[in-house]
C-alpha cells in the first residue's frame, strides 16, 4: 500500500482529503495526463505474468504507511554484497513496480468518470457549505440582538405561563383521579342493571387510567381495589352464566358472552356453561322428586334431603309415580330447550361475526376469533351427547326406582307415552337413539306386556264362555277409530287442525319439537290432555240410527198388498252384500232375488261384545306398539294369538263336525287345517290339571297356553225351528269375519312398525290366519245346511219310485216336490232368522249352495239306489232333475247351480257305450265307489254284456283301492 502511495506521489497524485481543512488541497490535485497512461498501457503485457509479479510482491509491502520500504530492503541485504545479486534483485523490484504502477493505472481510468463526477460533487458541497457559514453568522448576530432586546417582565410572563399549563394538566389529573373514586359505585349500579360488559369495559378503562396515574400515591390503593371488583364481576357472571341453564333468555345470554369476550374468556365460559348445564340437571331432578317426597310424606323431615338421588326415587308413591315423572320430563325439557336455544345463538353470531371480521384487517385478531369459535362449536356439540346421556341416566335411574308392574294398562301407557315422547327429544336434540331408555323401559315393557296379555287372554276364554252369541248393535258407519284406542290412529293423521285446514307447503318436513315449542309451551303438558277422553258414539239403539229411519223402512211395503211377505226386506246389493240407507222402490222390491236376508236395518257391521273387545285390546296393544316400537314384535306375536283364539273358539263352538267331514263333503281347505292344527299345538292347553309332578319345563310351556273354550250353555245349536243356531252362527262367524277385516286393515300400520328380520312373520300371519277366516263359513254353514233339510226322507221317497216304466212319462214324481217343499221351508226359516241377525249375501249364498249341493248328492245318491230303470225311466230322472231346477231356480238367485252337472253327467252315463264308460269311470272319480258299480250293474240288462261289466267293475275296483 505504501508502495503504491509512493507511485502516486512520483506520479503528481494525491490521496483524497480526510478532513474539510484539506479542500483546499483538491483543487491542486493533478491528473495523470493522457500521454503517462498511453505510455504504461503501450508497454507489451501479460495479465497472467502481470498478476503472477503482482502476487509476488511481500505482504510487508501492504502494511501501514508508517512502514519504511528503504529500511525493511537495507536490512535484508546480506553482509557481503553481490553486485551481480544485487543488480538481479533490483531487476525484480524494478518489474514489480512496473507492475503494480500498471496495475495503478489500469485502475485509475477505470474509476477516472466516477473520480471526477464524485470530485464536482465535492466541489458543490464545498459551495454549499460556505453559504450555510454566512447564514450561521448572520443567525449569530441576530440572535445577539434579540437576546439584547428582551427584558426581565417578557421572562416572567412566559414563566407564568409554563405554570398554567403545568397546572392545567394537574387539575385534569386531580379531576380524572376522582371520577376513578368514584368508579365502585357506578360498577355496582351496572352490575344490579346486569350490564356486565358496560361493567367489565369501565372497569377496564379504569384499569387503564390507574396506570397512566400510578405515580400518584393514592392510585396504587385504587388499582388492587379494581382488581377486586373485577374478580367480583367474574364470579357474578358465572352465577348469571347459571341462570341461562334453566330459562335462556337472548338478552341475558347476549349480555353473558359479550362480558366474558371482554374479559378474553370465551372458552372458559364455555367450559363453566357445560359445569352448570350438567349441575342443573342433577338439581333440577332431585328437587322435582325431593319436593314429591316430602309431600307424600307429609312432613318436613329432612331426612329426605340427606338421601342419594337414586335412593330418594324408591320412596316416590304410586299415586304420585306419573305426575312426578311428567314434572321430571318437564323441568328436563327446560334445560335441554337452553342448551338448544344456545346453540342457536352461537350458529347465528357466528355467522354475522365472520361476516364482520371478514370485512377486517386484523389478521392475528381474525385467527384468534375463528379459534375461540371452532372450540365453542365443537364444545357445544360435544355436549349434545353428554347431556343427553345425563337425562337418560337420571330418568333410568327414576324408572327403576318403582315396579312398573302395579300400574293399570292406561297408567302404564301414560308411562310409556312420556317416555316416548321423551326419547323422540332425545333423537330430535343429539340424534341419538336413546338406548339406555330403550333398554330399561323395553325389560320392563315385555316383562309387563306378558303378564298384561297372559291376563287378557284368560278373560276372552271367560268372555267367549259367556258368550250368547247376541248382535252387539253398532251404526252402520261404525269404524274402529272411533274407539278410543284406536285415536292414536288419528292423531297421527292430523295431529293439530284438519287437512283442510293445514296450510299448502311445498315442504313435507315436519317440524320438530324444539321448533313448535321453542318460544313457549312443553310436549309433556298434552300428555295429560288426552287422558281424558270423549265420549264415543258407535252404538245404535234398535239397529236403526233413528226412529225416522225405521219408520222410513217400512213406509213403502205398506203400500204394497202384492207383495209378498217373505220379500218385505231391504234390497242388498249382489256384489258386496250392502244395504242401502234409503228405502227402496216397488219396482226393486218386485225384481228382488230370493237369497237376501236382511231385516231392513242399516248395513251396520255384524260382531258382538267380544268382538268388541278384541278390538279394544288391539287397540290398546298397538298403543304400546306404536309408543315403544323396539317391542313390536312382541306385541304383534300377543296380537296374532287373539286373533288365533278368537278364530279356534268359533271353529270350535260352530264347526267342529266329524261326521260331516267324513263324507269329504263340506271339508275345511287344507289351509285353514293347517292354520287350526298350528294354533292348537301352539296356542291351546288341552290338558288342564294342578298335578304337582308334571316337569317345570311342561309347566312352563303351559303357562303360555290357555285352556280350551266351552260353548255356553244357553246358546242352543240343536233346534230345528232356530235353524240350528243359525244366527249364533251368523252372528260368531260374521264377527271373526269383520275381526279380519279390521287386522287387514291395521296391516300397513303394523307393517311400518315391525322390524325387517322379523316382517316375514307377519306376512306369514296374514297370509296362513287372517285370510283363512272366511274360509270357516264353509264349514260352519255347511252343519246347518246339512239337518235343515230331511234329505233322509227325500231317499225313502225315491227309493218308492218305479224306474223300470215302459212309456215316457209327462209328470214328475213326488220326491221332487217333497224336496222343493223343503227348500221353501228352509227360505221362510232364514227369513224368520233374519228378523234377529241380518243375513249378508256371501252367507245366504253359502247356505243355499251347501243346501242344493247336498240336494244333488242325495239325487245321485237315490239313483245309485235303484234296482232297475228302463230308458223311460232314465228320462223320467231327467224330468225329474229339470222340474227341480225350474222351481229351485225361483227360490235362489245362486247361478250357476251347484253340482248341476254332478247329476246330469250321471244320469247321462246310462246312455255310454263299453269303451266310453270305462274311460268316463276314470275321469270321474267324485263319485263314489257304489255309485259308480250301481251305475254298471243298471247298465247291464240294456247294452253292456257280462264280460264287459265285469271288466268295468274291475276299473272301479282300481280306483277305489287307493282310497283303501
Amino acid at each position: 500500500m505504501q508502495k503504491i502511495k509512493s507511485l502516486m506521489t512520483r506520479q503528481g497524485l494525491k490521496s483524497p482529503p480526510e478532513s474539510l481543512s484539506d479542500l483546499g488541497a483538491i483543487e491542486s490535485l493533478r491528473v495523470p495526463g493522457k500521454e503517462e497512461f498511453r505510455e504504461l498501457r503501450e508497454q507489451p503485457s501479460d495479465p497472467q505474468a502481470e498478476q503472477e509479479l503482482i502476487n509476488s510482491i511481500e505482504q510487508v509491502y501492504f502494511s501501514a504507511d508508517s512502514f519504511d520500504i528503504v529500511q525493511y530492503e537495507l536490512e535484508k541485504l546480506p553482509p557481503v554484497l553481490n553486485l551481480q545479486e544485487l543488480e538481479e534483485y533490483r531487476d525484480k523490484l524494478k518489474q514489480q513496480q512496473a507492475a503494480v504502477s500498471k496495475k495503478v493505472a489500469d485502475l485509475i481510468l477505470e474509476k477516472q468518470p466516477a473520480y471526477v463526477k464524485e470530485l464536482e460533487r465535492v466541489t458543490s458541497l464545498q459551495t454549499g457549505l460556505q453559504l450555510a457559514a454566512v447564514i450561521c453568522t448572520n443567525g449569530r448576530r441576530y440572535l445577539n440582538i434579540a437576546k439584547e432586546g428582551f427584558t426581565q417582565a417578557s421572562l416572567g410572563l412566559l414563566a407564568n405561563q409554563r405554570k398554567r399549563q403545568l397546572l392545567i394538566g394537574l387539575l385534569k389529573s386531580l379531576r380524572t383521579i376522582k371520577t376513578l373514586q368514584r368508579t365502585d359505585v357506578r360498577l355496582s349500579e351496572m352490575l344490579e342493571e346486569e350490564d356486565y360488559p358496560g361493567a367489565i369495559q369501565l372497569c377496564l378503562e379504569c384499569q387503564k387510567a390507574a396506570s397512566t396515574f400510578k405515580h400518584y400515591s393514592c392510585i396504587s390503593e385504587l388499582n388492587s381495589k379494581l382488581q377486586d371488583t373485577l374478580e367480583q364481576i367474574e364470579e357474578q357472571l358465572d352465577v348469571a352464566l347459571s341462570k341461562i341453564c334453566k330459562n335462556f333468555d337472548i338478552s341475558h345470554y347476549t349480555k353473558v358472552q359479550q362480558a366474558y369476550r371482554l374479559l378474553g374468556k370465551t372458552q372458559t365460559a364455555m367450559d363453566q356453561l357445560h359445569m352448570h348445564f350438567t349441575q342443573a340437571i342433577h338439581n333440577t331432578v332431585f328437587q322435582v322428586v325431593l319436593g314429591y317426597v316430602e309431600l307424600c310424606a307429609g312432613n318436613t323431615d329432612t331426612k329426605f334431603q340427606k338421601l342419594q338421588y337414586k335412593d330418594l326415587c324408591t320412596h316416590v308413591t304410586p299415586d304420585s309415580y306419573i305426575p312426578c315423572l311428567a314434572d321430571l320430563c318437564k323441568a328436563l325439557w327446560e334445560v335441554m330447550l337452553s342448551y338448544y336455544r344456545t346453540m342457536e345463538w352461537h350458529e347465528k353470531h357466528d355467522s354475522e361475526g365472520t361476516a364482520s371480521v371478514s370485512e377486517g384487517s386484523n389478521m392475528i385478531g381474525t385467527e384468534e376469533t375463528n379459534f375461540d369459535r371452532g372450540y365453542v362449536k365443537k364444545k357445544l356439540e360435544h355436549g349434545l351427547t353428554r347431556i343427553w346421556q345425563d337425562v337418560q341416566l337420571k330418568v333410568k335411574t327414576y324408572l327403576l326406582g318403582t315396579d312398573l308392574s302395579i300400574f293399570k294398562y292406561d297408567d302404564f301407557i301414560f308411562v310409556l307415552d312420556i317416555i316416548s315422547r321423551l326419547m323422540q327429544v332425545g333423537e330430535e336434540f343429539c340424534g341419538s337413539k336413546s338406548e339406555v331408555l330403550q333398554e330399561s323401559i323395553r325389560k320392563q315393557s315385555v316383562n309387563y306386556f306378558k303378564n298384561y296379555h297372559r291376563t287378557r287372554l284368560d278373560e276372552l276364554r271367560m268372555f267367549l264362555e259367556n258368550e250368547t252369541w247376541e248382535l252387539c248393535p253398532v251404526k252402520s258407519n261404525f269404524s274402529i277409530l272411533q274407539l278410543h284406542e284406536f285415536k292414536f290412529m288419528e292423531q297421527s293423521r292430523s295431529p293439530s287442525v284438519s287437512p283442510s285446514k293445514q296450510p299448502v307447503s311445498t315442504s313435507s318436513k315436519p317440524s320438530t319439537l324444539f321448533e313448535q315449542y321453542c318460544s313457549c309451551g312443553n310436549p309433556f303438558e298434552i300428555q295429560a290432555d288426552h287422558k281424558d277422553e270423549e265420549t264415543e258414539d258407535v252404538l245404535a239403539s234398535n239397529g236403526y240410527e233413528s226412529d225416522e229411519q225405521e219408520k222410513s223402512a217400512y213406509q213403502e211395503y205398506d203400500s204394497d198388498s202384492d207383495v209378498p211377505e217373505e220379500l218385505k226386506r231391504d234390497y242388498v246389493d249382489e256384489q258386496t252384500g250392502d244395504a242401502p240407507v234409503k228405502s227402496v222402490s216397488r219396482e226393486t222390491l218386485k225384481s228382488r232375488k230370493k237369497s237376501d236376508y236382511s231385516l231392513n236395518k242399516v248395513n251396520a257391521p255384524i260382531l258382538t261384545n267380544t268382538t268388541l273387545n278384541v278390538i279394544r285390546l288391539v287397540g290398546k296393544y298397538m298403543q304400546m306398539m306404536n309408543i315403544l316400537k323396539p317391542i313390536a314384535f312382541d306385541v304383534i306375536h300377543f296380537m296374532s294369538q287373539l286373533f288365533d283364539y278368537y278364530l279356534y273358539a268359533i271353529y270350535t263352538f260352530f264347526g267342529r263336525n266329524d261326521s260331516l267331514e267324513s263324507t269329504g263333503l263340506g271339508l275345511s281347505s287344507s289351509r285353514l287345517r293347517t292354520t287350526l292344527n298350528r294354533i292348537q299345538e301352539s296356542l291351546i292347553d288341552l290338558e288342564v290339571s294342578a298335578d304337582p309332578t308334571v316337569p317345570l319345563t311342561a309347566a312352563e310351556e303351559r303357562k303360555e297356553k290357555v285352556p280350551s273354550p266351552h260353548l255356553s250353555h244357553l246358546v242352543v245349536l240343536t233346534s230345528g225351528d232356530t235353524l240350528y243356531g243359525l244366527a249364533e252362527r251368523v252372528v260368531a262367524t260374521e264377527s271373526l269375519v269383520f275381526l279380519a277385516e279390521q287386522f287387514e286393515f291395521l296391516q300397513p300400520h303394523l307393517d311400518a312398525v315391525m322390524p325387517a328380520v322379523k316382517k316375514p312373520f307377519l306376512q306369514q300371519f296374514y297370509s296362513q290366519t287372517v285370510s283363512t277366516a272366511s274360509e270357516l263359513r264353509k264349514p260352519i254353514y255347511w252343519i246347518v245346511a246339512g239337518k235343515a233339510i230331511d234329505y233322509e226322507q227325500m231317499l225313502l221317497l225315491m227309493a218308492n219310485v218305479k224306474w223300470d216304466v215302459k212309456e215316457i212319462m209327462s209328470q214328475h214324481n213326488v220326491y221332487v216336490d217333497a224336496l222343493l217343499k223343503e227348500f221353501e221351508q228352509f227360505n221362510k226359516r232364514l227369513y224368520e232368522v233374519s228378523k234377529r241377525v241380518r243375513i249378508p249375501l256371501p252367507v245366504s249364498n253359502i247356505l243355499w249352495e251347501h243346501c242344493i249341493r247336498l240336494a244333488n248328492r242325495t239325487i245321485v245318491e237315490g239313483y245309485a239306489n235303484v234296482k232297475k230303470c228302463s230308458n223311460e225311466g232314465r228320462a223320467l230322472m231327467q224330468l225329474d232333475f229339470q222340474q227341480f231346477l225350474m222351481k229351485l231356480e225361483k227360490l235362489t238367485d245362486i247361478r250357476p247351480i251347484p253340482d248341476k252337472e254332478f247329476v246330469e253327467t250321471y244320469i247321462k252315463a246310462y246312455y255310454l257305450t263299453e269303451n266310453d264308460m270305462e274311460r268316463w269311470i276314470k275321469e270321474h272319480r267324485e263319485y263314489s265307489t257304489k255309485q259308480l258299480t250301481n251305475l254298471v250293474n243298471v247298465c247291464l240288462g240294456s247294452h253292456i254284456n257280462k264280460k264287459a261289466r265285469q271288466k268295468l267293475l274291475a276299473a272301479i275296483d282300481d280306483i277305489d283301492r287307493p282310497k283303501r
